[in-house]
């Protein structure tokens, strides 16, 4: 099943619908969705975004990123949210080949479930309490938009192989993602193989990675995050339905 919506300048635009649960329901179609920049939107790519009736989009970069790059296009029907998850800043295109792709994105990420507590409760917050559709995104919508979505689908009670599996989806993506770099920084020359990629090995050892050291991944939304039952519960309520 092809998630991604299709946009001209956008392109890991995609509906986290239908994701099964393990109490038998499923991840409502239409109403939780993750992105790369939405600083891209304009024109026909525009149109299309309103007409998906989104209400809330919770921006993840930094702030100095949406200053460089701009940020959603302001609209009277959204809320937007610019909640920083990551706290220390690296640059993947500046990586060189021998960095292993697996271990050294999973070890980002634990920084950022480490440094980004804040971020990341609140942001969990205004999904629970989004009073219709919801995005939310970073540069590439991979890194940080994926570890968010990872903790969303695991409190909706989505397998991690699901979660592993939409997250390696934006290999789907990657093509774009690096001619893109290369049209921005036509004079350099991308040394990472990892840039622009999303291998299913470096979820599967951050969701292992918190459940070694918080006994679950639930455990740690729960106990390091501070996510409560009732913010759970409403979670639960606005984005799932029977399957």
């Amino acid at each position: 099943m092809n998630r991604h919506v299709d946009f001209e300048r956008l392109h890991n635009f995609r509906d986290l619908g239908g994701y099964r649960t393990a109490n038998g329901q499923m991840v409502r179609w239409g109403r939780l969705f993750r992105a790369d920049s939405l600083s891209k939107l304009r024109d026909q790519d525009w149109e299309r975004f309103l007409e998906l009736g989104i209400t809330t989009v919770i921006d993840l970069r930094y702030p100095w990123e949406i200053d460089a790059k701009g940020r959603v296009p302001q609209h009277e029907s959204l809320v937007y949210h610019n909640l920083s998850i990551e706290h220390r800043p690296y640059d993947q295109a500046a990586l060189g080949p021998e960095i292993e792709v697996g271990p050294y994105l999973a070890e980002r990420f634990l920084e950022v479930a480490a440094d980004g507590v804040e971020e990341l409760r609140q942001a969990i917050e205004v999904l629970a309490n989004a009073d219709g559709p919801a995005v939310f995104h970073c540069a590439s919508g991979k890194d940080r938009t994926g570890l968010l979505a990872a903790l969303v689908l695991n409190l909706l009670g989505v397998s991690d192989e699901q979660i592993i599996e939409d997250f390696a989806r934006t290999e789907l993506a990657t093509d774009r993602l690096i001619a893109d770099w290369r049209a921005a920084y036509p004079d350099k020359e991308l040394t990472w193989p990892g840039y622009g990629r999303a291998p299913a090995e470096v979820m599967r050892l951050f969701l292992a990675a918190l459940a070694a050291e918080y006994g679950s991944v639930r455990g740690y939304t729960t106990e390091r995050l501070g996510v409560d039952d009732g913010v759970i519960a409403a979670l639960r309520r606005s984005l799932l339905e029977t399957a």
